[in-house]
């Protein structure tokens, strides 16, 4: 049985989620996770939540977070950018960062990464 989940194993041998197969991005040729980026992004104290979509420009497809930040938050787009830079490979940094109220959720409460696309302008 194929599930489509995606897991890494690590050295002691713990295995840890890291998505679905149909959830991939190909960044600069290279496939990506995007709730490896999401978690990255929810290590920063001001957000409470994060999805990752992809979006063409001009001809490449490119990782964008929606951040969700708690009341009073302060961050910007570029330190979340620089934190994920920080943190992950080079090619895996949210080239944007669009901050919004909620993220779409299905009717069981699941996050519809195909919604995302509409919050777009």
């Amino acid at each position: 049985m194929r599930s489509g989940d995606l897991f890494v194993r690590d050295e002691q041998g713990f295995f840890y989620y890291r998505g679905r197969a149909d959830d991939l991005l190909k960044v600069g040729g290279v496939w990506v996770a995007p709730g490896e980026i999401e978690h990255c992004l929810l290590a920063h104290p001001d957000v409470v939540e994060c999805a990752v979509a992809g979006y063409s420009s001009e001809g490449l497809v490119r990782p964008r977070a929606y951040v969700v930040l708690r009341d009073g938050a302060s961050v910007t787009a570029s330190e979340l950018q620089e934190l994920a830079r920080a943190e992950l490979s080079p090619h895996k940094y949210p080239r944007e960062v669009r901050f919004v109220e909620s993220l779409p959720r299905t009717a069981n409460g699941k996050l519809d990464r195909r919604a995302l696309r509409d919050l777009d302008p």
